[in-house]
């Protein structure tokens, strides 16, 4: 049987009266893509940072690994990027690079970070660029870009691919299959349907805090009588509106 990268039982957080999780259960295999799904405020991000012990929970446990998330050798192998990432504005495109290097405890050559700009069409004078003079899609790739070479095996990501244009997100994309082959897990946010139609092995929809379906896409789309991933979506939660 192989290890779970991520296993949530029971998982409830609460913001007073107000059940943001309510008993989440989900299980991420290692190796896999995993794309939770959602509408703007289901608790997506709520439910990451309870993954990272970034906000603690009520009630459930959470392993990574087969660890406790509350270990923070637990979460030695993950790489994580927030929604709405802001990097600290006084540093260079290099130095926020090395930074997340060092962080990750990741070496890598200065041939190897510009080979991965290259791949994102992240052009090399961003290194050189201050952070705030940087645009919305040029900031997440550079997000993207350190967790990319961040040599971990457990990506976190919080709507990746969020101010992206079509190139790069097909672009981001490519990286991430290409870390796939090597046994990489990716764990994503997303309330773009077709991302997840295309990338992930599972899925998982949270609905008014709670898991309403969990498995393949295809499994989905099967279940809730659609062809298309987003009317399948609508049927699933029109049930619980």
């Amino acid at each position: 049987m192989g290890i779970n990268a991520i296993q949530c039982r029971e998982v409830s957080k609460s913001y007073g009266k107000h059940h943001v999780l309510n008993g989440i259960d989900f299980t991420v295999p290692a190796g896999s893509f995993f794309g939770l799904v959602g509408m703007n405020g289901s608790g997506k991000s709520t439910m990451i940072k309870a993954i990272l012990d970034l906000i603690s929970i009520e009630r459930g446990h959470i392993e990574l690994f087969g660890k406790s998330h509350r270990k923070v050798n637990a979460r030695e192998q993950v790489a994580y990027l927030p929604d709405r990432f802001s990097p600290p504005i006084h540093l260079k495109g290099k130095d926020f690079i090395q930074y997340m290097l060092e962080l990750h405890a990741s070496k890598k050559s200065k041939a190897a970070i510009y080979d991965m700009l290259d791949a994102l069409e992240l052009g090399r004078n961003t290194m050189e660029s201050s952070v705030r003079s940087l645009s919305k899609g040029m900031t997440q790739k550079l997000g993207l870009a350190s967790c990319l070479l961040s040599n971990k095996s457990l990506l976190i990501l919080d709507e990746p691919m969020s101010g992206l244009d079509p190139k790069a997100r097909v672009l981001f994309k490519q990286q991430l299959f290409r870390l796939k082959q090597q046994g990489v897990t990716l764990f994503f946010s997303s309330h773009v349907l077709a991302d997840v139609d295309e990338m992930a092995d599972k899925m998982a929809v949270l609905h008014k805090s709670k898991i309403l379906f969990e498995g393949s896409s295809s499994d989905f789309k099967q279940k809730h009588g659609s062809d298309t991933l987003e009317q399948a979506y609508i049927n699933c939660i029109d049930v619980v509106e």
